[in-house]
């Protein structure tokens, strides 16, 4: 049978829904799936589950204050959420209004800049902004940080460092790599004395990670566009993992997509591309043995995604054992580390 939106449903407490972080990054709870086992540990407790030569992939993107707040040239108001920079004066956005902005319209942002409507791309809006200066520097000088839909309240000073990773580094995200929200430097210090590598790849996460799956049958759905880097050190890094026998690690959703939408036409190679990849169960892995997550809303395509590499049955059971033990739920919620799957990865690199 075709899979259907609602066997990615489930219950959940509106209470459960994480809106602020913990005092210390690596006092999450950590959810341990090994393979029909379930664990309830911390998440400081992750270096007991990993082994010296595995190998974890973290995602350094950085999020950027992509939110803005304005006027349309008619007077309405408006909110412009960038879903993805494209070069250094243009980028693609979510534009909200009483009546949608038209193509060659112009928008007052944050009373200080005038970008102009070029037109539509599917949902979103392509908006130019000025030559004058670098589109990061005006979003970092003039915009908000983006909190997700679900966390009631506005971005304060705390998110500006919590809603980051410690390794972010490479400007463009709309929203937080939130497995890697867990570590901090004294864990990853830990890990490295370990014996357990670390290698990097780049995946700037879009507005359109929040977008609802609209269809029932999901053979109809649509991923949005994401771009992706992966550096030659870190294929490099992979295939000596594998060759010594060791564990590759997702450190997130979007790593372990960036993997494995990069070895779907052949062999993991190094360079940058964009990524629709829509993962199922069913799905052949290629590159993850293991992962490492936050708990994803339901109907989801995050939830379909983790179900696929756990299996639906264990994630259901993960899921209904995460509420009735009260887990914190979503980007500042804990974590789960799927340790162990009953079939193989088929390994092609």
């Amino acid at each position: 049978m075709p899979l259907r939106l609602d066997d990615f449903d489930y219950h959940l407490p509106e209470e459960l829904i994480a809106q602020t972080p913990l005092p210390e990054r690596c006092a999450s709870r950590l959810l341990v799936i090994d393979n029909d086992r379930l664990e309830d540990r911390v998440f400081s407790d992750l270096p007991d589950y990993l082994n010296a030569g595995d190998l974890l992939v973290f995602n350094d993107t950085r999020v950027i204050h992509a939110r803005l707040y304005g006027v349309k040239d008619s007077g309405g108001q408006v909110e412009v959420l960038i879903e993805r920079p494209i070069g250094r004066h243009e980028a693609l956005a979510q534009v909200r209004a009483s009546k949608s902005p038209r193509a060659g319209s112009s928008l007052r942002l944050a009373g200080a800049f005038d970008v102009t409507v070029l037109g539509r791309v599917g949902e979103f809006f392509h908006l130019r902004f000025p030559d004058s200066e670098n589109l990061l520097d005006l979003l970092d000088n003039h915009g908000e940080l983006p909190l997700p839909p679900y966390i009631r309240r506005s971005a304060d000073n705390h998110d500006e460092s919590r809603y980051q990773t410690v390794y972010a580094r490479e400007p463009g995200s709309v929203a937080a790599p939130t497995a890697g929200l867990h570590f901090d430097d004294a864990l990853l210090e830990r890990l490295a004395a370990k014996g357990v590598g670390r290698a990097w790849l780049t995946l700037h996460v879009g507005a359109g990670t929040f977008q609802p799956v609209r269809v029932d049958d999901l053979g109809e759905h649509r991923m949005h566009k994401e771009r992706y880097v992966i550096p030659e050190e870190t294929v490099d890094a992979i295939k000596a993992t594998r060759a010594a026998g060791g564990r590759v690690i997702a450190v997130g959703t979007t790593s372990l997509r960036a993997l494995e939408a990069a070895a779907q036409d052949g062999p993991l190679e190094p360079g940058s591309n964009e990524t629709e990849l829509f993962i199922l169960p069913g799905f052949g892995f290629q590159v993850a043995d293991a992962l490492i997550t936050n708990f994803h809303l339901p109907k989801s395509t995050l939830l379909m995604l983790v179900s696929a590499l756990a299996g639906m049955d264990r994630m259901r059971r993960a899921y209904d054992h995460a509420v009735e033990q009260r887990y914190r739920f979503f980007s500042y919620g804990d974590a789960m580390f799927i340790a162990h799957r009953n079939d193989k990865v088929s390994h092609e690199i």
